[in-house]
């Protein structure tokens, strides 16, 4: 079986004019900053309460073994930049609740002493996890090594020993490998002649490509002669993921899976534009050829998981409950000086779980079902018709840890704005058409972590356009009022929605969670992440409103809201 993944370790970080260092890509070493140290208490404005990060300092993966979930996350134990890096690990029964455990990886071997960077795990056949992860060595290239766990009857899989044939891959005078683009092997699969494949994000020039390697043992691997698939132009592909899903229903399936019952996807992370991107199509698995389907591309015209702040991400099956699960990582929106000032930078999504839609053409994401457990004080709003100008305060939950689910109902859509042949980008249309920008079918929908004057706010909202015969939806998350510090990254995110709002209702569920809106439109055919820092609108100075600037009325079909209670997190 191949069915888990430890992660992808790939973070960046906003730059400073001063004592910086770029090691590669994304990676920057703030050297004034690598051992910095502060106050990092738990009872900061902008700490999570249920989404998952370490107690302090810098931080990215997960697999299932004997029951319980195993996050492994790159970590730098003395400052809040990146550095000094280390998988630390962290263990949970229900993806919510998770209690820490000593550091499972760290420099020790010539093949990574200059650092432990990103892997994924694999369950070999036995139920025997192994882990495949990048190291750097002496010379500061990029090699893949194997580490097992010392104790297998140990559920907690607290103690790993490193293969002593280390490195098992790596660039050579022959392979041509680029010494500093090699990196991030996904979970292993097995193909129909009994070998195990992995692949490993590089680029020649501006090709973006996934090597591909194959193995009888797991411990001897063999390049293949082309990669498993490329992309011109693309730049570097970080963090590929490669894995089946079903073509008809909503369970996972294990990485080895293939046939006429799936379709495969592939998704890489960009080093060039910070987004995560994915193709469906077809893995021919005796030519060991990925094809994507037609208009499936690697590119800002293509799919994403997430339209805003999630990058790095990884999925893993979930052999206890026959899924497929989804986690990113959500780097920060404040300066460096600020996240070094909080003693803190990097956090997790919410685990979702992730299936193929119904028409083939994109996955549809939800958060797990484990996370409603933490919901409490359930406030419901009845059928009500909003107005243009009008918000509505929901009161009765707790603003800045909450979790809301509201949909809407369109009748009239004469007056709709035409949406302009231009208009081609959502991302830029939302900056264009934020949430202060009165139209006739929008924006509505909920201004979360608000303060009580809306000096601040962070909007989530829909836009209706008409083209043609038919009728365009447009969700955004708008940060530009988000907090009075001018020092964050307040971009205005945005996605095309495909939803039909002549026949179908509108739906929005917005996980707010102190310095997060995480947002899932259309029961997760978009969704975007936004990081952001109130000065005003936090703890119990947050509010939570629905509106609706647009001239013409919507109908609120249904709203549900609930304060979310804390999680034991490390």
């Amino acid at each position: 079986m191949a069915n888990s993944f430890v992660g992808c370790f790939l973070f960046f970080v906003l730059l400073v004019s001063h004592g910086m260092v770029e090691l590669e890509a994304s990676h920057y070493v703030f050297k004034n900053l690598q051992t910095v140290q502060s106050d990092a208490s738990t009872k900061q404005p902008y700490r999570t309460g249920y989404h998952f990060q370490p107690p302090k300092n810098w931080i990215n993966g997960l697999m299932v073994y004997k029951g319980i979930y195993h996050l492994f996350y790159q970590y730098n134990p003395k400052g809040a930049v990146w550095g000094n890096i280390v998988w630390a690990h962290s263990t949970s029964t229900d993806l919510v609740n998770w209690t820490p455990h000593a550091v499972a990886i760290y420099p020790s071997q010539p093949s990574d002493i200059n650092g432990c960077w990103s892997g994924s795990a694999t369950i070999l056949p036995g139920g025997k996890p192994a882990i495949l992860y990048t190291g750097i060595d002496p010379k500061n290239s990029q090699v893949q090594n194997l580490a097992v766990p010392k104790n297998l009857s140990d559920p907690y899989l607290t103690e790993w020993i490193k293969s002593p044939k280390n490195p098992l891959m790596q660039p050579t005078a022959q392979n041509q490998i680029n010494a500093s683009s090699f990196r991030d092997p996904t979970t292993a699969w097995l193909g129909p002649d009994k070998k195990w494949r992995v692949i490993i994000g590089s680029k020649i020039n501006r090709q973006g490509l996934a090597v591909l390697y194959k193995s009888k043992d797991f411990v001897n691997w063999v390049e293949s002669p082309t990669p498993l698939h490329s992309a011109k132009d693309s730049g570097m592909w970080e963090c590929p993921d490669f894995y089946p899903v079903l073509v008809t229903g909503q369970n996972g399936v294990d990485a080895s899976l293939n046939g006429p019952s799936v379709k495969h996807v592939l998704k890489i992370s960009l080093d060039d534009t910070k987004h995560d991107y994915y193709t469906i199509g077809l893995y021919d698995s005796v030519k060991d050829i990925y094809t994507p389907d037609k208009g499936s591309v690697e590119s800002d015209s293509g799919l994403r998981y997430d339209y805003g702040k999630y990058y790095a991400s990884k999925t893993f099956y979930d052999s206890v409950k026959n899924r497929r699960i989804l986690m990113g990582w959500m780097n920060e929106s404040s300066s460096v000086a600020d996240d070094v000032k909080k003693g803190w930078a990097g956090v997790y999504s919410i685990p979702r779980k992730i299936w193929l839609a119904k028409s083939g053409k994109q996955l549809l994401q939800w958060p797990v079902a484990e996370i409603e457990k933490q919901r409490a004080n359930h406030v419901s709003l009845p059928s009500k018709l909003l107005k243009g100008g009008s918000v509505i305060e929901i009161s009765g939950v707790t603003a800045a840890q909450a979790d809301v689910d509201i949909s809407f109902k369109i009748s009239d859509f004469e007056k709709a704005e035409v949406l302009k042949p231009s208009w081609t980008n959502p991302q830029l249309l939302c900056s264009q058409k934020g949430a202060s920008v009165k139209g006739s079918l929008g924006p509505f929908g909920l201004l979360v972590l608000a303060s009580k004057n809306l000096k601040e706010n962070t909007a989530v909202f829909f836009r209706i356009f008409k083209r043609q015969n038919k009728f365009v939806v447009l969700m955004c998350s708008d940060q530009s009022r988000s907090s009075l510090n001018q020092d964050n990254d307040k971009t205005t995110y945005g996605a095309f929605l495909n939803v039909d709002p002549l026949h179908q209702k509108l739906s929005l569920r917005s996980l707010i969670d102190h310095s997060i809106v995480e947002s899932f439109g259309g029961g997760g055919k978009a969704c975007i992440t936004a990081r952001v820092y109130p000065t005003l609108a936090i703890n119990n100075d947050a509010h939570l409103y629905v509106f609706n600037k647009g001239s013409k009325a919507v109908k609120i079909a249904k709203l549900d809201a609930w304060s979310m209670k804390t999680a034991k997190i490390n």
